[in-house]
């Protein structure tokens, strides 16, 4: 009896010890890139974001609660279809715990949507769309590096008080674009601006020459780009050709990474202002990382790219802390603890999953005012968190009580 009496207090004390060390399922937590590795967003997110992923994991050890850490990641190719498949036999097959990435906004709200159904976890990074924590929230969730209203109200409403009041759109013509120029059309006109008109074009698209005839014909004293990667850096280029800027319009891009300033090259970008939420030489901090993530990519990192392992990085510790990679428990921890990093300090993540902190007002530095090939910007403004993100009571949010 005494025998069985210590095995019994042995059992339960075990039973009581060990589930700290056995709740990450399948001994393995995997996450899982999503993104653009050869269309028109791939140099501000693609492999790079693979890369800032895999650096988060390095620097964390390797491990969580003594289970390995992978990353695997695919191509998106910029259809939903292939996203969403992609997502869902990574959560049924794959065994992926959470999502990272994901450029593309109309493919993020249906990854969102499925993340939800399979109680996993959505680390946006690269997809845009304020209505991913709008009207299309999710408790999954957290959107973490820049959105649609973040993004129009830093530039837009900079832009409007300095007296460029009337705009003209060249849209992306799928949920990103379409977001995006309904934020900044709402900041404008409550600035006190108008918009005089708009002109859709498909994604990935090489000849802007028909859309920005239309913009010049406008006479609109922005020609705004609710566009991004490939689109906004063919626009511009082909912007300074039809010499709008000598015509006295302004080019607004709404969504301008320092890789596409790059690319666009001087000459076309000076000058040009935007907003962004990272920048490579602001701080000690963040030319620390930039220079390790320079040596692996060969090219300064993107605020997306900075934001995934800026994720990836709460969402381990947030695992650590609660030993178990369960979604809710995970997110929990993620929501209460704040983002303090090279990437935000006093981040948060909101109910509606909006991860707000500051965001920056740049303006294109010129040749004459540049000490190297990547010293590309001069910093504006710093606008706080709480005035750079819609309000919480303002999206639309079910989750917000």
């Amino acid at each position: 009896m005494r025998r069985r009496a210590i095995l019994a207090g042995l059992s339960l004390a075990l039973g009581l010890a060990f589930p700290a060390m056995a709740q990450i399922s399948d001994d393995v937590v995997k996450l899982g890139v999503l993104t653009d590795m050869s269309s028109v967003y791939s140099s501000g997110t693609g492999i790079g974001s693979v890369y800032a992923v895999q650096m988060a994991v390095a620097d964390f050890g390797g491990k969580v609660r003594g289970k390995p850490i992978e990353v695997v990641y695919a191509d998106h190719q910029n259809k939903p279809d292939v996203g969403s498949g992609i997502a869902r036999n990574w959560y049924d097959n794959e065994k992926v715990d959470a999502i990272m990435d994901v450029p593309t906004s109309s493919i993020a709200l249906a990854v969102q949507q499925i993340t939800r159904e399979k109680n996993r976890i959505f680390l946006i990074s690269g997809g845009g769309s304020s209505d991913l924590t709008g009207t299309a929230c999710s408790p999954n969730t957290a959107h973490w590096t820049y959105d649609t209203y973040a993004l129009s109200n830093v530039t837009a409403r900079a832009l409007v008080k300095s007296g460029f009041d009337s705009w003209f759109f060249l849209t992306a013509d799928y949920a990103f674009g379409h977001a995006l120029e309904r934020d900044a059309s709402d900041v404008v006109t409550k600035a006190g601006g108008k918009v005089l008109g708009a002109a859709p074009h498909p994604l990935n698209t090489s000849d802007f020459s028909s859309y920005l005839l239309r913009a010049q014909a406008s006479k609109a004293k922005v020609v705004a780009l609710a566009n991004a990667g490939g689109d906004t850096t063919n626009a511009i280029k082909q912007a300074e050709e039809f010499g709008l800027v000598k015509g006295g319009q302004k080019i607004a891009a709404l969504l301008l990474e320092v890789v596409d300033v790059h690319a666009i090259g001087r000459k076309a970008a000076e000058g040009l202002v935007l907003a962004e939420a990272f920048y490579w030489d602001m701080n000690d901090e963040t030319r620390a990382f930039s220079k390790r993530f320079y040596e692996k990519a060969g090219h300064m990192p993107t605020m997306i790219q900075a934001g995934n392992y800026s994720a990836a990085m709460h969402y381990l510790k947030a695992i650590d802390a609660v030993g178990t990679d369960e979604a809710m428990k995970v997110m929990a921890q993620m929501k209460a603890t704040p983002v303090n990093d090279f990437f935000a300090k006093n981040g948060r993540i909101r109910e509606d999953g909006r991860m707000i902190h500051d965001m920056y007002l740049f303006e294109v530095k010129s040749a004459a005012e540049s000490k190297g090939e990547w010293d590309l910007y001069k910093t504006l403004a710093t606008v706080p968190a709480a005035e750079a993100f819609r309000p919480l009571s303002e999206g639309g949010c079910p989750l917000v009580k």
